[in-house]
């Protein structure tokens, strides 16, 4: 008994401030005419956001042609080795043979 109670006022206080809430709302709002301030402010933000987008791009890019590059073949076996000298002496031990 009492819980049906309880819930017929609870929703006769949320239908009450339900409907008020718009009134509120219309009574807070103002003009100010910053319409054009609104808009340079959303410009340069859409200008900040353009102006990180164009190096991303490039970068993407960029990448896109290095896969379709052929792949670059190995150089040399002779000049893989880069701790002998080429009189067959090693680079650590400086003593000739």
């Amino acid at each position: 008994m009492k819980n049906t109670t309880v819930v017929k006022i609870g929703l006769t206080v949320a239908a009450v401030f339900g409907s008020v809430a718009p009134l509120w709302a219309s009574v807070a709002a103002r003009e100010d005419n910053s319409d054009l301030f609104v808009w340079i402010f959303l410009a340069f933000c859409a200008l900040i956001i353009v102006a990180q987008l164009i190096p991303a791009m490039m970068m993407l890019l960029g990448f896109a042609k290095g896969v379709k590059k052929k792949s670059v073949q190995p150089p040399p076996a002779e000049h893989a080795d880069h701790l002998t000298l080429p009189k067959g002496r090693s680079a650590f031990n400086n003593s000739s043979q």
